[in-house]
């Protein structure tokens, strides 16, 4: 059962590469069960913050979805309020593909940009 928000004041959002490898990753690697990418925000990292991806397939009253090229991604009320205005990308490099969130309320991001400060 869905319970989530859609916040008109807050948002994120989602590039077409990442909804393709996040549409790809639910058909082909994620549980069965999963629903939606999770993108989190917890305490930690080299640089204060740090972003944490999963899969998943339940939500909760405080959990908002901002859905973009068929593929839903649920953020939880605090993560969004330090990600608002961002978007998830996924990359593909030679020295490899991941995803990275392009976060305007990062003051200061480490070298690999899996953590930031605000």
């Amino acid at each position: 059962m869905e319970h989530a928000t859609t916040d008109t004041d807050r948002n994120f959002g989602l590039s077409e590469s990442a909804a393709k490898r996040i549409s790809v990753i639910l058909t082909d690697e994620a549980a069965p069960e999963a629903k939606f990418m999770r993108v989190a925000v917890e305490g930690g990292g080299c640089s204060g913050f740090q972003y944490d991806f999963g899969f998943d397939e339940t939500m909760s009253d405080e959990d908002h979805v901002f859905e973009s090229h068929g593929v839903k991604v649920v953020v939880d009320d605090t993560s969004l309020d330090l990600i608002s205005g961002g978007e998830l990308d996924f990359v593909e490099e030679l020295i490899g593909s991941y995803f990275r969130i392009n976060n305007p309320n990062a003051n200061a991001s480490c070298g690999c940009g899996s953590s930031f400060s605000i």
